[in-house]
């Protein structure tokens, strides 16, 4: 029985010898993907993987790692299909060009290699029981206004790096990212997209030039200038606003809120210490030394101060299921009860901060989640329990622009 396993061992690693580099990518990736269970993010799986196993070079880690990618994009669809067959399908939908995975297919398939999207759809239909809806299961739980075909098929496209520039910094950004030749496009006034595996951090002083923080997250931005206003208009001259963000996780939307609202009193809060301590770092990377920072539960009875406060920014623990294009995993193993255990946290979180909001403040809501039990029932759920008046509801679409999709409800006292 050894000598017969023996055997079967060396014919496997022959048959892996004389198989192309595209192929042996692909049963590479189907082995990772075999003995991943989705309790920690995919990025960290593969970084373990490749750190145990030091023969792969830099061009195999890339490759193997798309094609990991590229399976989990496909979500539940395809689901009977062996690994290597999922990932192969699933790199024919996510690439406008074969490139290196030429070898893989057959003629039939290279010859609908179609650049248009659709067209590979179409095919891929032709060939197996493919159905749209089961790359992202939930629909039936997504939020009135939102494209439920679009936002499905934009998973397929891996998003884009965005980088929101911080104040005087343009042209130190825009020198940097022109010297190194890199490609980019601008997305408005302080907004950069650029190829999503470039390497900023080897090109910029991050926090302290331009900060990582998706398009839809930087567009939080336009709900703070109209705070701005209107308080400014309430309060004239407005003196350092009060604000607090109360789920400050790594601190994005605070660095966002001190460069929109300038003079800010700002403190931060967590529940989490080893966030906070990594919000102090990125803080001071950032230049920001001025805020007070604090740990807290605000799910529970959290015994808050009597401080009352002009803006407080909940950016809610979420499903995160508008990110869900950047970790396409979560599709594979978010089960749907956790919707209602998510929702009921947010309304615990907003019924325990409630009183914190001033007279003539303002709570700022916020999700990446794309469901309604999230969105729109939290919202339902603040009207009803509190003395907040909703001013402005928007999602904030990237599905269609290579970005998040997240949900904004701005409240007043």
């Amino acid at each position: 029985m050894l000598h017969t396993n023996k055997a079967v061992t060396s014919v496997t690693a022959l048959l892996f010898l004389i198989m192309s580099f595209a192929d042996r990518h692909i049963v590479t990736a189907a082995s990772i993907i075999q003995k991943y269970d989705g309790t920690i993010p995919l990025h960290h799986h593969l970084k373990q993987f490749f750190a145990a196993d030091k023969k792969y070079g830099s061009k195999d880690r890339k490759q193997i790692t798309h094609a990991c990618y590229c399976y989990y994009r496909l979500g539940r669809s395809l689901s009977k299909l062996p690994v290597t067959d999922k990932i192969k399908a699933g790199i024919f939908l996510c690439n406008q060009q074969p490139g290196n995975w030429e070898a893989v297919y057959s003629e039939e398939w290279l010859q609908n290699w179609d650049v248009v999207l659709s067209k590979r759809v179409e095919f891929l239909q032709q060939v197996y029981v493919f159905a749209i809806d089961d790359i992202f299961p939930l629909t039936h739980h997504l939020s009135d206004g939102l494209d439920a075909n679009r936002f499905i098929i934009s998973h397929l496209v891996q998003p884009d790096l965005f980088l929101r520039i911080r104040p005087g910094k343009h042209a130190k950004v825009e020198s940097a990212l022109s010297a190194s030749s890199i490609q980019y496009h601008t997305c408005g006034d302080d907004c950069i997209a650029l190829p999503n595996a470039t390497k900023v951090d080897q090109l910029l002083q991050l926090n302290k030039d331009a900060v990582v923080q998706d398009l839809s997250s930087q567009r939080i931005g336009e709900f703070l200038s109209t705070i701005h206003s209107q308080l400014s208009t309430l309060h004239s001259p407005l003196s350092s606003l009060k604000a607090w963000d109360c789920c400050a996780a790594s601190g994005g939307k605070s660095i966002l809120a001190v460069d929109t609202l300038k003079n800010i009193d700002l403190t931060v809060s967590d529940i989490r210490p080893s966030i906070i301590q990594n919000l102090k770092k990125r803080f001071a990377e950032a230049g920001i030394k001025n805020y007070h920072s604090f740990v807290a539960d605000l799910t529970g009875n959290y015994p808050l101060s009597t401080t009352r406060y002009q803006l407080i920014i909940c950016d809610a623990p979420c499903s995160g299921s508008g990110t869900w294009g950047r970790t396409p995993e979560q599709v594979n193993f978010f089960t749907e009860e956790k919707i209602s255990y998510y929702a009921n946290l947010q309304k615990n979180i907003v019924k325990n901060i409630d009183s914190a909001v001033a007279q003539d403040g303002y709570l700022l809501y916020i999700t990446c989640s794309v469901f309604a039990a999230e969105n729109e029932e939290v919202v339902e759920f603040i009207k009803a329990n509190s003395s907040l008046q909703l001013q402005r509801m928007e999602f904030l679409k990237g599905y269609d622009k290579k970005a998040d999709t997240m949900f904004v409800a701005l409240f007043r006292r």
